[in-house]
């Protein structure tokens, strides 16, 4: 009587888990920074106290970034111990107002550069805002390419005070037709007929004419 062997098939073989810092111990000089940090973030916070909240928080946090890798260099190089945080913090406020970026290049034929801003005067302005009222940003002005500055800004200061001029609620569905929205999505928004906010369009029109002085007036219609 003949007997056949099965083999059983072998057991996989079993992977090892590993942490992503197995075997890399946490540098010395992390805790050495760490322990800095509230008193370079305080010192930098004092230091750009006078500028907008966005650009007082990407001050510090590029003067935060500046000492970090001070840190590193120091730890590097093995002189650890000369590290102090209002030294840190003078030399990283100092680079940020000279507009050196940490990780970024100095390229001064960059316009949205602050480096290339400081260095060539140039001055770059954004065409939105946000708009508090309606809780959204919207575009103030879109210039074409035959607009000069001058227009520009004479437009800007023409259509802010003209919306100022207008009732609330005519102020609301001027910005929202402002917008590029059309008549359908502004009757359903602000619960009117079509009709009603196409002669409303008439009415800014007209509005708007007359707030520049375009309006010819009534001698002139009667003239025609």
């Amino acid at each position: 009587m003949s007997q056949t062997a099965t083999a059983s098939p072998a057991p996989a073989p079993r992977r090892r888990s590993r942490s992503p810092r197995a075997g890399k111990p946490t540098p010395a000089w992390h805790q050495v920074f760490l322990s800095m940090l509230p008193k370079i973030t305080r010192y930098a916070k004092i230091a750009f106290r006078n500028l907008d909240r966005e650009a007082r928080l990407e001050a510090v946090q590029n003067v935060v970034a500046n000492s970090c890798a001070a840190v590193a260099g120091l730890a590097k190089r093995g002189k650890l111990d000369l590290c102090y945080p209002t030294v840190l913090a003078r030399f990283g406020i100092k680079q940020t107002r000279n507009h050196r970026i940490t990780g970024g290049s100095l390229n001064i034929k960059d316009v949205l550069s602050k480096y290339c801003q400081a260095n060539k005067r140039v001055h770059v302005d954004r065409l939105d805002k946000f708009n508090e009222a309606d809780n959204a940003w919207e575009e103030v002005v879109v210039e074409d390419k035959t607009a000069g500055p001058g227009e520009i800004a004479r437009v800007r200061i023409d259509f802010a005070s003209f919306l100022a001029s207008l009732p609330v609620r005519l102020r609301r569905i001027a910005r929202f037709l402002a917008k590029g929205e059309t008549t359908t999505a502004a009757s359903a928004k602000f619960s009117c007929s079509t009709g009603r906010i196409s002669q409303i369009r008439s009415e800014l029109k007209a509005a708007w004419a007359r707030h520049v002085g375009d309006d010819p007036g009534p001698a002139a219609a009667n003239a025609a």
